[in-house]
């Protein structure tokens, strides 16, 4: 590994600056879905959705946090969640999911870390596995704009970053979209 800063992975909450209803409404997440939310965070997308796939469906929030994930557990405690559950787990490392049962996986503000710190070998054949045949793997990420909130720039990356990364590792690239003034979105399909 070069002698670079490693980036850093976790930290504060997207909640003010990703409008988590419009992210999953993108990014087409339906009734009875089995949604992966990788790198959850304190969970605010994981509990939206958890609303949207209802009593059919199931919501994983992984992250390796259990700060981020205590706040989630609190909440989900307070909401009376039926339908989401939390797992602390690192996304480098095997998952405790079985293969081919998630719909739909989000990565939101995540992947830019894993590309900086060269984790992506490491991540992407797990995010396949537990994938079902035609699952989906949206990327949300940041803008890569000068003086806008996120990561620096010098770890931010683009929509064709996200796809030159991705299609060579298992994936096609379905859309791009706007999901908000400092965020796109890369949907995916599993080859």
């Amino acid at each position: 590994m070069s002698e670079k800063k490693l980036h850093k992975h976790g930290g504060k909450s997207s909640e003010a600056i990703l409008d988590a209803k419009k992210v999953l409404s993108s990014i087409k997440l339906g009734e009875g879905d089995v949604f992966m939310d990788a790198g959850c965070g304190d969970g605010f997308i994981s509990r939206e959705a958890s609303k949207i796939v209802g009593a059919d469906g199931k919501v994983w929030a992984v992250d390796r946090y259990s700060q981020s994930l205590d706040i989630l557990r609190e909440k989900v405690r307070e909401e009376e969640i039926e339908n989401l559950e939390v797992l602390e787990a690192d996304l480098t490392q095997k998952l405790p999911l079985e293969d081919e049962k998630v719909d739909l996986c989000l990565m939101a503000n995540v992947l830019h870390g894993f590309l900086y710190n060269e984790e992506v070998d490491q991540v992407i054949p797990e995010l396949l596995r537990i994938l079902k045949p035609v699952g989906r793997l949206a990327i949300v990420d940041f803008k890569k704009i000068e003086g806008t909130p996120g990561p620096p720039i010098s770890s931010r990356i683009t929509a064709e970053d996200v796809n030159s990364a991705l299609e060579s590792r298992g994936f096609q690239s379905l859309e791009e979209l706007e999901v908000g003034p400092y965020h796109y979105a890369v949907v995916l399909i599993k080859k």
